[in-house]
């Protein structure tokens, strides 16, 4: 499985271009992708203000509304996916583009009303639409598979009550390895992988045992650390080889599979 940013821009077609080598190979592949960044942009053009909400506990996390969720959706669903569907296409690759909702491939459970800090004032939110994975049924995904296609999969998930929400992205790649029992999931950001310093490449952190990951968390900020949470995650539940790499280079899945960026491997120090 290769998750990928939805901010990757030209180079996503090098990620692609590694995509059909792989399906060349006979190997199966599922894309997963986010948009945050691209949906930021849809909702300044339709005049909405990104909004975020900061726990008790001190997490950040975006206010997801209605028409937050309108342009969370449109984002990813019309204007990230629509052209990495086209350019794997472009590449040889029969791609196929899916949400989790389809199907009801990834459900959800709504966040309940909680008390936090948006827009400098403290108050009980009760409008969120993002929530929790709670499932995955693959079913879907393996049929695609078996035909021959490569899914390209991104949130939101689905609440049967609640309808569509907003899930994390790199939460929803970990936990769709996992249901496929993937050999490998490499997640592309614009980093070469966790640093210790984050204006210095060559502080690299080559291996990330997973036993220690909270050692490592305080190395990471913001998405970082949901990215790294969620790849440890996945490499305890049996995913086989969980590599964070830097999507910005010649051939950034090939590369990472071989071994560049940062690997999470089972055990401690």
């Amino acid at each position: 499985m290769v998750k990928v940013g939805g901010s990757l821009g030209d180079d996503m077609s090098r990620a692609c271009a590694d995509i059909r080598d792989l399906v060349l190979e006979g190997c199966p592949v599922v894309v997963v992708h986010g948009g945050g960044a691209e949906s930021d942009r849809l909702a300044a053009e339709l005049g909405r203000t990104t909004r975020y909400l900061t726990s008790t506990n001190g997490r950040r996390s975006r206010y997801t509304d209605a028409d937050a969720l309108d342009s969370l959706t449109l984002g990813m669903l019309g204007r990230v996916k629509p052209p990495l569907v086209v350019e794997l296409l472009r590449a040889g690759v029969r791609a196929v583009g899916l949400s989790g909702v389809d199907g009801g491939l990834v459900t959800a459970r709504r966040t309940p009303p909680a008390r936090v800090v948006v827009d400098g004032a403290e108050r009980v939110v009760r409008d969120d639409l993002s929530g929790r994975i709670t499932a995955v049924d693959p079913h879907l995904v393996r049929t695609l598979l078996d035909a021959g296609y490569v899914p390209v999969v991104s949130p939101p998930a689905l609440d049967p009550e609640a309808g569509p929400l907003n899930v994390d992205a790199d939460r929803f790649a970990a936990r769709l390895a996992v249901a496929l029992s993937a050999d490998w999931l490499v997640v592309l950001s614009n980093v070469p992988g966790l640093l210790r310093d984050p204006d210095d490449p060559a502080s690299l952190v080559a291996e990330v045992p997973c036993d220690d990951l909270a050692d490592y968390l305080d190395l990471a900020e913001g998405r970082m650390k949901v990215k790294l949470r969620s790849a440890g995650e996945a490499r305890l539940a049996g995913v086989r080889h969980v590599v964070l790499a830097d999507g910005r280079v010649p051939s950034p899945v090939l590369a990472a599979r071989a071994g560049t960026g940062t690997t999470f491997v089972e055990g401690a120090r």
